[in-house]
């Protein structure tokens, strides 16, 4: 970045700074990765000059012939990738795409039933300060207060309740897989729309490592960065299963789903559309269909399960015991620690976790009991099972002597020989 170095030395620092962070660091918060080198060379293109409101073929600006054709193709591979009848790529990230597909189903004042954010769920499925708590009825499902696990027959009872319009399933700090059969059969019971929230999972799902919520769901949204490894950004799926809904025309608007979902995105929601990210979006697609993605999926959980095991031979108390995904819940609580000093603790020795609540959490969320992390990230990098052994000794080591110089000294030196033996972007 020779160009932005002359005419703005001091951003030019702090994003080598910030690429040195990374490039020196076990980054192990499980909704971050690291974007192949095509993935920043789209997103820093030409693109990004051009307004291109409205959909393709149906513009309010001219000049969109190449732009239309790269958000085709996005379509195209999103839709072939994940198995759906129609893809919108046009979402800025995940919040706002949870928000056009409230707009695109629910009335103000509706209710919704989502996962309790203080249980693994997200601030869009129905947190009080949140648009989906603040301007829809929200109502909460959690898990079992002993297992840590979703418990649907509690979900079933709490929905016949509260009869919601919309059921959103999805987690971000949920270790085990998610049933979307079992929710199916929820929502129908209840006469609801299912939407899977599959942000953290897609990149398992497209390697065969997670049940597809396709066949379930009736709108499956995901962002575009997480597992999937692509740039910040997010897509509404329609799947083809959907009869209920996707062939028929909905009385208010005599739109169909999709169209209902197009319109919420534009004009509901946004204007122009990001050009240079949906042309990045378009190339993590084109990597995530390759058989050496899938490989790197199945990797990920392969990881996640040994830090796991070597986690717990050392003592370390983890939400529901282990995991199926790519993330750990861990209860710092048990070693005298709190969230936020088990983080601060292991950034110290150069290794990046976030403090997290966990179920039935007796602290405060700023301060909570757990921390989450995750394998995304580090197998990217090419770690494998024997260097998630490491990672997992090394952080056991740190968290139980938290003011032992020698043993964060020894850290230090122990992530170093990772990430030497790993390099990023070299």
């Amino acid at each position: 970045m020779s160009i932005l170095q002359t005419e703005d030395p001091e951003i030019s620092k702090l994003i080598n700074a910030e690429l040195a962070r990374q490039q020196d660091g076990l980054e192990m918060i499980p909704s971050e990765n690291f974007t192949s080198r095509a993935v920043m060379e789209a997103m820093g293109s030409v693109l990004t000059n051009k307004y291109s409101e409205g959909y393709p073929g149906a513009r309010y600006y001219g000049g969109n012939k190449f732009i239309d054709e790269v958000e085709n193709l996005t379509r195209d591979r999103a839709k072939q990738l994940f198995g759906v009848a129609h893809a919108n790529v046009q979402p800025y990230s995940g919040s706002p795409a949870n928000l056009a597909i409230y707009f695109a189903l629910l009335d103000p004042g509706d209710t919704v039933l989502g996962m309790d954010l203080a249980q693994g769920g997200h601030l869009t499925h129905g947190y009080k300060f949140n648009f989906s708590g603040k301007f829809f009825h929200a109502e909460n499902y959690g898990v079992d207060q002993k297992t840590h696990l979703l418990d649907y027959d509690a979900i079933r009872e709490k929905a016949k309740a509260v009869k919601p319009k919309m059921i959103i399933c999805g987690a971000t700090a949920y270790p085990r897989i998610i049933d979307f059969q079992k929710f199916r059969a929820i929502a129908d019971e209840v006469g609801a729309y299912l939407v899977a929230d599959i942000s953290h999972i897609s990149g398992l799902v497209i390697a065969g490592e997670h049940p597809s919520p396709v066949h379930y769901a009736d709108v499956v949204m995901t962002t575009t960065h997480k597992t999937l490894r692509g740039p910040r950004g997010a897509m509404i799926l329609l799947p083809k299963v959907a009869d209920r809904y996707h062939d028929q025309y909905h009385p208010k608007t005599k739109r169909d789903l999709a169209g209902l979902v197009d319109a919420a995105i534009m004009p509901g929601l946004q204007g122009g559309p990001h050009n240079h990210q949906t042309a990045a979006i378009a190339v993590a697609l084109k990597e995530a269909a390759t058989p050496e993605f899938k490989t790197y999926g199945k990797q990920i959980v392969k990881n996640a399960k040994k830090l796991a095991e070597t986690l717990v031979a050392e003592g370390i108390t983890l939400i529901t015991g282990g995991t199926d995904n790519h993330l750990i819940l861990m209860d710092v609580s048990p070693l005298g620690l709190t969230g936020s000093q088990a983080e601060t603790l292991l950034d110290s020795v150069d290794i990046t976790v976030n403090k997290n609540l966990i179920p039935y959490d007796p602290r405060k969320p700023m301060d909570p009991s757990g921390i989450r992390l995750g394998t995304p990230a580090l197998t990217t990098r090419g770690f494998t099972e024997d260097d998630m052994v490491a990672v997992g000794k090394t952080i056991a080591a740190v968290l139980k002597a938290p003011d032992n110089e020698t043993v964060l000294s020894v850290a230090r030196m122990a992530v170093e020989k990772l990430t030497d033996a790993h390099p990023l972007y070299s």
